[in-house]
């Protein structure tokens, strides 16, 4: 039996984590969930994420720091980051993209916008390896 995706979803707002991680359960995904970049390390250490989802403007340690910790590390540099943000513009971007994430998306995001990019995401990194 093959166990499905580890998704880290890193979202600082409770309601959207709440609402996030309930979608993406029941789209069948494993989800995880921190509120700052902090947790979202830890938690990527101990459950070994397929993929994350990281939000960008963060407490304690924001998500454009989170993702370039992640891609230092072996055991994560690989795993593809979907980078999400309220407050996108051309520096944001830039700088998540130089910290390693895959993907940049705005929100508000529909539910069918974010599963086409968690599925592209699967899909190009089965390609790589």
């Amino acid at each position: 039996m093959q166990l499905s995706p580890r998704i880290l979803l890193v979202e600082d707002s409770a309601d959207l984590q709440e609402m996030w991680q309930y979608w993406l359960t029941w789209c069948g995904f494993r989800v995880n969930a921190a509120a700052d970049g902090v947790e979202a390390l830890r938690l990527a250490a101990a459950r070994r994420p397929d993929l994350v989802l990281m939000d960008l403007w963060l407490p304690i340690m924001d998500g454009i720091e989170a993702i370039t910790h992640l891609r230092a590390r072996a055991s994560t540099a690989t795993v593809p980051i979907i980078a999400l943000t309220a407050n996108p513009s051309v520096t944001t971007e830039a700088r998540a993209r130089a910290s390693g994430c895959d993907y940049f998306v705005s929100k508000p995001i529909t539910p069918d916008e974010l599963l086409a990019v968690i599925r592209t995401a699967f899909s190009s990194r089965k390609r790589l390896r």
